[in-house]
């Protein structure tokens, strides 16, 4: 999730910054320098300007999020995507030897804390619609890349990391909170909404969750967790990491924007990306209006459980509306022209 700091969160910036200069003191002497706040937003991310001359990053995670085994899990798909040649994050050992640091402090809960090399890289341009179509298509070729690795990929037996099914995201135990508490939500409008995802929980349990259509995804792979260096296109922020659907990883690509009337041209531009490296069939497409709409969904829970944050509040009630809109529009099957995107 993108960056932000309200009251509440810059109090917990107070705690979280002497977490993050005492985990610095567990790494060796070439990582030692100076830590100024990146973002905050689920975690909090340091700029480390080491002594030396380098830089790093530091996540500092939130707590009760993620165990410390589902942190080194996801830490063991990086290693392994970097020994395969993709460009993704390298975690940095501490002087233990241990890439995730539990570090506690005074009152403040202990959290677990990685340091990371720097990554070098922009986020591809977003500013124009044609930038965009091929940022999708491009998105497409590098999450069908993940897709086959994640197949093929024999886990460490201890591999452990959330389940992102249709319940933990819009149901009642749902990882983001319950969309019915969302702001700006009326009644009639949660009907709508309920509807939808009735329709939704039925073609997915038709969809079905074999293992060529279920595994291990990215689940928050967006243009703006790319970072691009000339020809070198790098994946970030796999912290959301879990088993899913993988055309999944397509409705989280357009999250946020799942309103636009240019979605149909970036699903057909993400889809031709991933057709490239990877055969999608019938079901598959037919069943991606519904993982849009589910996600969407998903997102307007997160809305309710961040109320204050900036970019939660600056939504808002248009973009409900908009949620709205987008179910009836998957109700009535025009959410996405099938057709022109198949």
């Amino acid at each position: 999730m993108t960056a932000y700091i309200n009251q509440e969160a810059a109090a917990k910036l107070d705690e979280v910054f002497p977490l993050a200069e005492l985990a610095l003191k567990a790494y060796g002497p070439e990582f030692q320098g100076e830590l100024s706040l990146l973002t905050h937003s689920e975690n909090s991310t340091y700029l480390v300007n080491a002594f030396s001359g380098q830089r790093f990053v530091m996540r500092v995670h939130r707590a009760h999020y993620h165990s410390r085994t589902a942190i080194e899990s996801e830490l063991a798909w990086l290693d392994a995507l970097a020994d395969e040649g993709m460009e993704v994050p390298k975690a940095i050992a501490g002087r233990d030897g241990a890439k995730v640091q539990t570090i506690s402090h005074g009152h403040a809960e202990k959290r677990e804390v990685v340091l990371f090399h720097w990554i070098n890289g922009y986020q591809p341009d977003q500013s124009q619609q044609e930038s965009l179509i091929q940022g999708f298509r491009r998105l497409g070729e590098i999450t069908a890349g993940l897709h086959i690795h994640a197949r093929q990929w024999q886990r460490p037996h201890w591999f452990e990391r959330r389940l992102w099914s249709h319940d933990t995201m819009v149901g009642a135990h749902a990882a983001w909170g319950q969309w019915q508490k969302a702001p700006y939500l009326d009644k009639p409008g949660a009907a709508i909404i309920g509807k939808a995802l009735d329709k939704v929980r039925m073609e997915l349990n038709e969809y079905g969750n074999a293992a060529d259509l279920f595994g291990l995804i990215h689940a928050d792979l967006r243009l703006t967790n790319l970072l691009v260096e000339e020809e070198i296109t790098r994946i970030i922020d796999f912290d959301d990491c879990g088993f899913s659907w993988f055309m999944h990883d397509l409705a989280a690509a357009v999250s946020f924007i799942e309103h636009s009337p240019c979605l149909n041209e970036w699903v057909g531009s993400w889809i031709n990306g991933y057709s490239t490296v990877l055969p999608l069939s019938a079901a598959d497409h037919a069943v991606i209006p519904a993982l849009i709409t589910q996600r969407r969904v998903q997102l307007l829970a997160w809305t309710g459980t961040h109320r204050g944050a900036p970019q939660a509040d600056g939504l808002g009630n248009i973009w409900v509306v908009q949620t709205i809109e987008l179910c009836e529009k998957y109700l009535a099957n025009t959410l996405l022209d099938c057709k022109s995107i198949s």
